[in-house]
């Protein structure tokens, strides 16, 4: 029985590091760590072995990485994000990147002619 342990304890660690990894490649390197975040299709969690084995993983994951990681399952995909209090100054950096986006997504729109109906 202890190999079988041992095999579930390398395969546990294994999908760790995966989430880990793919937690990481989320981050934007100027918010300094903060604002994290991970969906996972229902592929992906059948693959982990399960809702509950996915969020166990997946909580585990984000630990390690410093988050204080919260999970919440929307229409079958699991979004795993942390949940740590974000310093002012990347709050800022934040809110300011997402207005630019916002920003570049409706010019096109914004500088139209208006049509005439």
């Amino acid at each position: 029985m202890p190999a079988k342990d041992e095999l579930a304890k390398r395969r546990y660690d294994n999908l760790v590091d995966r989430l880990e990894t793919l937690m990481t490649a989320s981050l934007k390197p100027g918010y300094q760590g903060y604002h994290g975040q991970l969906a996972l299709g229902s592929d992906d969690l059948e693959e982990i072995g399960g809702l509950k084995d996915a969020r166990r993983v997946a909580r585990e994951a984000g630990r390690r990485l410093g988050w204080q990681p919260k999970t919440q399952l929307v229409d079958g995909r699991l979004f795993v994000y942390d949940d740590r209090e974000v310093p002012e100054e990347i709050s800022r950096l934040a809110m300011r990147d997402a207005a630019e986006a916002m920003d570049a997504f409706m010019r096109p729109y914004l500088n139209r002619a208006p049509r005439n109906s």
